[in-house]
């Protein structure tokens, strides 16, 4: 008899197990989702295995991700809500550097990988839900896992590209292009963002940015 609720119990241990395996798997469903389009196509229980080693990170509206000066010590891949980048000028005004949305990485690169102090903050303008490595265990999965190491220069290199055409963006192309660029590519940043952090991000005053929405909405 004993034997027999013995062999119950473990038998309920194991449903209980599988049911917080299921649960995990399904909250990282996003992360897995991302994982295997950009790193192991049709891999999915490697892609799982990969998204095991995330934690979950949550913010409130207002809460910062990183500060200027911190060393930048987590990769995250946002699954919901809207973060932004900003620094400092030298007059000290808040100048709006980019903007991350849901299924996009979030990260310093700089104070990242050079292990410097940032110079920019990364502050959540919503609530947001993602999931994140450290620092030391990204470089783990470096060594360890081979594709790994190609989604991360994958990253690096996307990233490099968007800053060198934004960089190029706000010297050849006029503000409504620039604006006509944010509003085609990422529509939900105006769902999130302040219009003065958008005007800033696109290197124009709110009255401009006013004038621009109005001509832009004729059209």
């Amino acid at each position: 008899m004993d034997d027999d609720c013995k062999g119950q119990e473990d038998q309920y241990l194991s449903s209980d197990s599988l049911l917080y395996i299921f649960r995990q798997f399904m909250s990282k469903e996003s992360l897995i989702h991302f994982i295997g389009n950009n790193l192991l196509a049709g891999q999915q229980s490697a892609a799982a295995d990969l998204a095991s080693n995330f934690s979950e990170r949550q913010l409130t509206k207002g809460e910062y991700f990183l500060k200027e000066g911190q060393l930048a010590n987590e990769y995250l891949f946002l699954e919901e809500g809207c973060i932004r980048a900003y620094t400092t000028d030298t007059e000290g005004n808040d100048v709006t550097t980019g903007f991350y949305i849901k299924e996009q990485v979030v990260f310093e690169v700089s104070s990242f990988f050079s292990r410097t102090r940032s110079k920019e903050n990364l502050q959540a303008l919503t609530g947001c839900k993602g999931y994140s490595l450290t620092y030391p265990q990204l470089n783990e999965l470096f060594h360890a896992v081979p594709a790994f190491r190609e989604f991360g220069r994958a990253m690096l290199v996307k990233g490099f590209v968007n800053l060198k055409e934004r960089t190029l963006s706000l010297i050849n192309e006029t503000a409504e292009e620039r604006y006509a660029g944010l509003i085609n590519a990422n529509p939900e940043i105006f769902q999130f963002a302040p219009l003065k952090y958008i005007a800033s991000y696109l290197g124009v005053t709110d009255s401009s940015l006013s004038r621009i929405r109005k001509e832009f909405q004729k059209k």
